[in-house]
């Protein structure tokens, strides 16, 4: 058996010493820290690489959507190399001294000037000088390292957390809700503390400061991760859930010229291991020819403990069901995917046009920096979550008598129209900053870009307070669709689903953003994602990004009509509709 600092959870060991609180204040310093310092260092890359490394505006907003994407997709693989291989310890350890790594590489290419090009001079006439091949190289091995650290992170740190209590106890499932409620705090203290403090000291003290506070920050989070060890639960990986998925596909494959039975409930192969810490599912009609891998043939062998005796050629109504569970959440997932198109947008144009408005606090000469805006989303979501769980839900409980006020599907749905919404009040107020840039006197000029228009910043704060909410709604409800449809023992790959949605989002978008590049005129010598927004119309490509958004919604109120919601089998063999109850809680852990 594989040993490992630690309590190590097993078949062949006793019940771990849970430390519960006593493990927090290390989980929770490295969680906070983390945050710290990757949300600092990514916030601000679009202007890091137009500034510093001289990039055109096109090309950095694609490297940024590329490392996003890579990001968000390598939580796939960290999760099945966690589940599989690893275990979430080990995982947190190797990416938490990744990401201090790219930290490191990254402040040093603000630092010594042979890491990045010589900067660009105010005259518009001199041709800023790119980055040489070899300062890309140092930049993107930057990238490599903080992908890697992005990959382990991210589908590990929550469920580590919660490993910490135990979940039998009636502390311990406190202890895990209270653990939730400070993941989320802690997520939105490091957003603001990022898109405010660090991002000013970057962007208007020195790059090399600001990239270093980071940094430093990702140090200390690792000490608090490697200095808690001796009191942390680490349950070791026993195997991945996958296995069973290609096993459950691979045999309704081989027995699909099978005829199902009159009576599936009742004939198919039904067995649920009592030591299964899933859920045991109701039969379905949906998806039929996946029930054709239940059923029993002449050569098919039953053990004496009622289960197949060759997995690969009989599986049981249960697994069939959790393969169900994930084949139907896949359409509703798609939905997502382009509903992130909208949040990408304001994590990177929205950046250019504040640096094309007036960022002056009041008359004063402080300005804001751009990529600081952004936080105005993140006080809409605070601001609007405990609005929504405390006066909203309980009055939508009264009227559509669900003790959730309204289901999953429909928070999803709602969300997506306030995505919609938000994409055509960042239309009207482009329209308004680029008129008044070109009827109007400027009051002043972006080296390389075009001139500021006399549109205040604040202008940009109501889609931004529109998509916090959109977020409240779409984003966090998705996240609890996922924890809820998903069978338990995949709700490290239900993270990695959503994360997986920003990546394929973020290609897209980055695909998208090319060919409005190529193929949009404005004039004979522009397009609509000009490097100066002057001359482009960002509008019109925000209008296509709605019209894009309406026909998801469509699509999506097309699956959600389809969806069937997981259902449960309690004692009394009495179905339980998931979209209304919660799972046990010692079933999430």
């Amino acid at each position: 058996m594989e040993k490992s600092v630690g309590n190590e959870v097993s078949a062949t060991k006793k019940e771990p010493n849970y430390r519960g609180v006593r493990a927090m204040p290390f989980v929770i310093g490295n969680e906070t820290f983390e945050k710290l310092g990757t949300i600092g260092t990514s916030s601000n890359l679009l202007v890091y690489l137009t500034t510093v490394f001289n990039m055109k505006s096109i090309t950095a907003t694609n490297v940024i959507n590329i490392f996003n994407g890579t990001c968000n997709f390598g939580t796939l693989l960290g999760a099945f190399l966690s589940d599989t291989y690893l275990g979430r310890y080990k995982t947190l350890g190797i990416a938490s001294i990744s990401s201090f790594l790219g930290m490191l590489v990254l402040t040093m290419t603000a630092t010594f000037p042979n890491l990045h090009p010589p900067k660009c001079g105010s005259d518009e006439s001199v041709e800023c000088v790119g980055a040489s091949t070899a300062q890309l190289a140092f930049l993107f091995s930057a990238f490599v390292f903080l992908v890697i650290g992005a990959s382990g992170i991210r589908p590990c740190n929550l469920a580590f957390g919660a490993d910490q209590f135990n979940p039998k106890t009636e502390s311990g499932k406190r202890g895990i809700n209270s653990f939730f409620n400070w993941y989320y705090f802690t997520f939105t203290f490091a957003m603001m503390v990022s898109l405010t403090v660090i991002v000013y000291v970057q962007a208007s003290v020195n790059w090399a400061i600001g990239l270093a506070i980071p940094a430093f920050l990702m140090f200390i989070s690792c000490a608090f991760f490697f200095v808690g060890t001796r009191i942390y639960v680490i349950i070791l990986p026993q195997g991945s859930p996958i296995t069973n998925v290609v096993r459950t596909l691979v045999v309704a494959f081989k027995k699909r010229k099978l005829q199902l039975p009159q009576n599936p409930c009742n004939s198919l192969f039904n067995y649920h291991s009592p030591v299964s810490i899933n859920s045991k599912l109701a039969y379905t009609d949906q998806l039929r020819w996946l029930n054709k891998a239940a059923i029993i043939t002449a050569e098919d062998k039953i053990n004496e403990d009622g289960s197949a005796a060759d997995p690969w050629n009989l599986c049981s109504v249960q697994q069939v069901e959790e393969i169900k569970c994930v084949v139907r959440v896949v359409p509703i997932w798609l939905s997502g995917v382009f509903y992130y198109v909208v949040l990408v947008q304001m994590q990177t144009y929205l950046v250019l046009q504040a640096l094309q408005s007036d960022r002056r606090l009041g008359r004063g000469s402080f300005k804001i920096p751009a990529a600081t805006y952004y936080v105005f989303s993140m006080i809409s979501l605070t601001v609007w979550v405990p609005v929504y769980d405390r006066i909203l839900i309980p009055l939508l409980r009264r009227i559509t008598q669900r003790e959730e006020g309204i289901t999953m599907l429909q928070r999803i749905g709602m969300g997506l129209v306030l995505a919609i919404l938000t994409m055509l009040v960042a239309a009207v107020v482009e329209n308004h900053r680029r008129t008044l840039a070109l009827t109007h006197p400027t009051i002043g000029m972006v080296p390389h870009k075009g001139a500021v228009s006399s549109m205040s910043g604040n202008w940009l704060i109501p889609q931004l307070a529109l998509v916090g909410i959109s977020e409240a709604f779409a984003l966090i409800g998705q996240v609890e669709f996922y924890y809820k449809q998903f069978p338990e023992n995949m709700r490290s790959f239900a993270g990695s689903f959503l994360f997986c949605g920003f990546a394929i989002s973020s290609y897209f978008t980055s695909c998208l953003v090319s060919i409005v590049h190529n193929t949009s005129r404005v004039g004979d010598l522009s397009n609509w994602l000009a490097e100066d927004l002057n001359e482009g119309r960002l509008d019109y490509f925000y209008y296509l990004v709605a019209g894009l958004e309406m026909m998801n919604l469509a699509y999506f109120l097309v699956c959600a009509k389809w969806y069937r919601y997981k259902t449960i089998y309690d004692d009394d063999s009495s179905k339980i509709d998931v979209a209304m109850e919660m799972i046990d809680s010692q079933k999430s852990v």
